[in-house]
């Protein structure tokens, strides 16, 4: 694996090179960066694969003065990369790397020639968006008052809840962070890209529709067998629906491509004979 560096508009970017064979197929998530792709990377060593790091994440650096993470701004920084490695290429993207990827098909239509979206956690395409977003922001109000545990415990009681968000929901209590073996005690810092505000940008996207309908890609959105009626199997299943398809089904869950090193295991093997089929 060869691991380069690219400077764009206000970061440094650094971007992982493995493999070879093939039309080009990168990953990308959002927070997560090129490490939580390590084992589905593993799986096509005929391919080959780029990985990166999102800028202000993991080794990519950002000097632009702002701290939020924009699907505009993410997508510009992907197609920097794609540029220097020589598209278009096929493209893995999961969570808020879902969003950026849509946008940047939206708006870089020769890019990407297979889009596989797993799981974007786009908000208002929702029946229950206002109740959605009422339950992020209470995510986001208790890692504000309490630091790291309480944010999380209670990101993981609402992205884990089944069923869209009402009464029954908000009348539950938000849970202990030892129910997760989170530490209780307050940090003091607030910069966490997934519970803090950096991150509404990426909530709060709405699919261009019309550019996406335009562009040569195909877009496939995907779903996770194991998410069940979760927030992210929801939000899939719904940005399917506006785009005119059906989601995919792919095994596991939410991080179904991520190996045991991050306390999440998926079923990178199986997930990535599903992602082989889809990009035919």
């Amino acid at each position: 694996m060869e691991t380069r560096t690219l400077d764009t508009d206000g970061a440094v970017i650094t971007y992982d090179v493995s493999g070879s064979g093939g039309r080009p197929l990168m990953m990308i998530g959002q927070p997560m960066d090129a490490s939580g792709f390590t084992a589905l990377r593993a799986q096509f060593p005929d391919r080959t694969v780029i990985t990166y790091d999102p800028r202000g994440l993991g080794r990519s650096t950002r000097s632009d003065g702002r701290t939020e993470n924009t699907p505009q701004i993410q997508a510009g920084d992907v197609h920097a990369v794609i540029e220097a490695v020589g598209g278009p290429v096929d493209l893995f993207a999961s969570s808020g790397g879902a969003v950026t990827a849509l946008e940047l098909v939206a708006t870089y239509p020769d890019d990407v020639v297979t889009l596989v979206a797993h799981e974007p956690p786009i908000i208002d395409v929702l029946p229950d968006a206002a109740a959605a977003r009422k339950a992020r922001d209470a995510f986001m109000e208790a890692y504000q008052a309490k630091g790291q545990g309480a944010g999380m415990a209670a990101f993981i009681h609402m992205s884990s809840y089944q069923g869209e968000y009402g009464d029954e929901y908000f009348a539950l209590p938000l849970p202990d962070p030892a129910q997760f073996g989170m530490p209780a005690e307050d940090d003091g810092k607030r910069d966490d890209p997934l519970l803090g505000t950096a991150s509404l940008a990426i909530t709060d996207y709405h699919p261009r529709v019309e550019d996406l309908a335009a562009a040569s890609t195909r877009v496939v959105i995907a779903v996770g067998e194991e998410t069940g009626d979760a927030f992210t199997a929801r939000t899939a299943v719904h940005t399917a629906r506006l785009l005119g398809q059906e989601a995919v089904v792919f095994p596991s869950h939410h991080g179904g491509f991520i190996g045991g090193e991050f306390g999440y295991a998926g079923k990178p093997e199986e997930f990535a004979v599903k992602l082989r089929e889809v990009l035919g």
